[in-house]
């Protein structure tokens, strides 16, 4: 029998040990190996990085009350100055042949004025959150988003322009039952026409500000929309005036101008389109963005034919210099806010969209104006701009010997209620509605500002209606300004 000696036994227990400690040592030299191989790749791919030049996001910014109504301020006088010039000319023009003997062109006005909330300045929203999180820094990156952005915006404009002229013929028609079937093609080929020049000279104009904002520093969600604004509704008023003028007058002689021109527009709508799918961003909204500038455009024609039916009544003549001042204000301070929410929610990188979302608390109008965070600090700016601003507009108005009412204390009260109760509904909304889309999955740059600015337009011109109404009751019956 044979027994182990006890040297084979000592070195069969010290065997274990011994593939322990190799196996250790196997393992971290694996894992050094491991790590040189990862610090050479990184290296490698650092220098890839480097002769690439790809952009790095810049970091945001960090902004003051102080910063952001010094950044808003001008913008937003300048945009209240074109609000200005556009009720002066809304003023002039309401007396001329076309909008006396086709009073439904009237009812185009917040609609058309609306594209300023639902394209430009969604289109600036985009423009802005895409510039501030660095997908605009390569010039590549940047021509393809402005290429396939101004593309979608012509589609757009050609469908909300046609889809107006429609809503305008059934507004028009239902309260009288009178339809003229000249009348209904020259709403059309108005509509189409200025919505589409419109947006192609405010798309460029807002490209060019963006751009410029960000190379100098400036936060563009602070000057972009108000710019837009600003210029937005003094050409398109003057465009509608003059194209529908135009137009009239060719009823006379051809009956066949009016359907050309619509049908010229609508024609090109195929290619804005091919041009608008080759960029991921806009291929996306080109499909599913329709919902929110189809109802938008809804809503402003609501406001339109309150206008109409306001404005017709000659003892509320004077409302029309003052309608895109008060609309054009309010969609303005909406929309830098929204904008402003928009781009906090993607520079934080929150998630868009959950599965099951949590149902969100309703936020309170407290939290709105009184928080200590960003947004609320950025509404409370915004609402003090708008008793300053307004008097500023009004006085400017007076000057001019613009409209056709006398500014006594009685009207300057009223007028600024509904101006700040417009404004205060328009900044809780927002706050409430960004953060709402943003936790369904909807991105509030393409959604929220169309719905702002049009309920700003259905707000602002029936507080503004209701307010001639109530100065007439009471008595403040001035309407020799401007006569």
């Amino acid at each position: 029998m044979l027994f182990p000696l006890a040297g084979d036994n000592d070195q069969e227990n010290e065997r274990p040990d011994m593939v322990v400690l190799d196996c250790r040592a196997n393992a971290k030299g694996q894992r050094e190996e491991d790590a040189l191989l990862e610090n050479a790749s990184q290296s490698n791919e650092s220098d890839d990085t480097s002769t690439d030049q790809s952009p790095v996001p810049p970091a945001p910014l960090k902004e003051t009350s102080f910063s952001i109504g010094l950044q808003v301020l001008f913008p937003f006088l300048l945009a209240g100055f074109g609000t200005v010039a556009a009720g002066m000319v809304l003023d002039i023009v309401q007396h001329w042949t076309v909008f006396t003997e086709v009073t439904e062109v009237f009812i185009l006005v917040p609609a058309l004025l609306g594209l300023k909330g639902n394209l430009e300045m969604t289109l600036a929203s985009r423009l802005s959150t895409a510039a501030n999180i660095g997908q605009m820094d390569t010039a590549k990156d940047m021509w393809k988003m402005i290429m396939g952005n101004l593309a979608l915006i012509q589609v757009q404009a050609t469908v909300v322009g046609f889809l107006a002229s429609i809503a305008a013929v059934i507004f028009g028609w239902i309260p009288e039952g009178n339809f003229k079937m000249g009348h209904a093609v020259l709403l059309c080929a108005s509509s189409v026409a200025t919505a589409f020049i419109a947006s192609l000279l405010l798309g460029l104009i807002m490209i060019g500000v963006i751009i410029a904002s960000r190379k100098v520093g400036i936060n563009p969600d602070n000057v972009a929309t108000p710019i837009a604004a600003s210029l937005g509704d003094l050409i398109t008023l003057a465009l509608l005036a003059g194209i529908s003028t135009g137009l009239y007058k060719e009823l006379e002689f051809n009956d066949y101008a009016n359907p050309m021109v619509c049908a010229f527009f609508v024609a090109l709508t195929p290619i804005w389109v091919l041009i608008a799918r080759r960029t991921p961003s806009t291929r996306e909204v080109l499909y599913s963005g329709w919902e929110p500038v189809i109802i938008a455009m809804a809503i402003s024609s609501v406001g339109g034919l309150i206008l109409d039916k306001t404005v017709s009544n000659p003892n509320f003549a004077g409302m029309a210099v003052f309608t895109p001042v008060i609309n054009g204000v309010g969609g303005n301070l909406v929309a830098v806010q929204a904008s402003r929410i928009s781009t906090y929610l993607h520079m934080n990188a929150l998630p868009i969209a959950e599965p099951n979302p949590a149902p969100r608390k309703c936020p309170t109008p407290w939290s709105t104006f009184f928080g200590s965070g960003v947004n609320a600090r950025s509404a409370r700016v915004l609402f003090l701009l708008v008793a300053p601003g307004h008097l500023v507009f009004l006085y400017t108005i007076n000057s001019m010997q613009g409209g056709h009412t006398t500014l006594t204390s009685v009207f300057i009260a009223f007028y600024l209620a509904a101006a700040l109760l417009q404004v205060v509904i328009l900044l809780y909304l927002a706050d409430w509605m960004v953060n709402w889309m943003w936790h369904r999955g909807m991105d509030p740059d393409n959604f929220s500002i169309p719905y702002l600015t049009a309920l700003g337009d259905l707000l602002g011109t029936g507080f503004l209606a209701l307010c001639f109404h109530i100065l007439w009751l009471i008595g403040d019956r001035d309407t020799d300004v401007g006569d």
